[in-house]
């Protein structure tokens, strides 16, 4: 995904340096500090120190990794997609989120379709997985839309929280 992608109404290209401000304001929203965890970022240098060090290695290394979601009728960034190399999980981790005014509008079962299309169909991956809290339904309800099924509960190396893993291998 070191290219951008396109879909009826989205644009999903892979994060840079430029997307600093708008992780700022992902990470920081309520959802992500609950579901997903604090990243400690609070000012623009975080960010960029994020992006460089989190997201653009792993797009240098497989060609594939972190984007941002931005609508095609005003340019506006709305959330990100991936499929990441996780440590503690087999296959590629798909994780996505949204700021909270784009939600339930089926913007992440589009932008995600598509990065999984194009993990399957360009970079020959064979079994996608998903992490998620057992109590994160949105997700869940994601997950399963898009073919995972639940395997088990899992723990990722340096977190001790439960977390529910879905698979789907091809």
């Amino acid at each position: 995904m070191s290219k951008t992608y396109e879909t009826e109404r989205l644009i999903i290209k892979p994060v840079d340096i430029n997307d600093a401000e708008f992780m700022m304001q992902l990470v920081n929203t309520e959802k992500w500090l609950r579901y997903i965890g604090d990243r400690n970022i609070h000012n623009l240098e975080d960010a960029e120190k994020y992006v460089r060090e989190k997201n653009l290695p792993q797009i240098e290394r497989l060609g594939f990794g972190n984007c941002v979601v931005i609508l095609k009728s005003n340019q506006e960034k709305i959330g990100t997609v991936g499929l990441y190399d996780r440590e503690g999980i087999e296959g590629v981790d798909i994780g996505f989120a949204y700021l909270e005014a784009y939600e339930g509008k089926g913007y992440a079962y589009e932008a995600a379709r598509k990065i999984m299309d194009i993990g399957i169909n360009e970079f020959g991956i064979k079994k996608v997985s998903a992490i998620t809290l057992p109590e994160n339904f949105s997700s869940i309800r994601l997950i399963e839309k898009l073919g995972l099924k639940f395997k088990e509960v899992v723990r990722i190396p340096n977190d001790d929280v439960d977390l529910n893993l879905y698979e789907l291998v091809l």
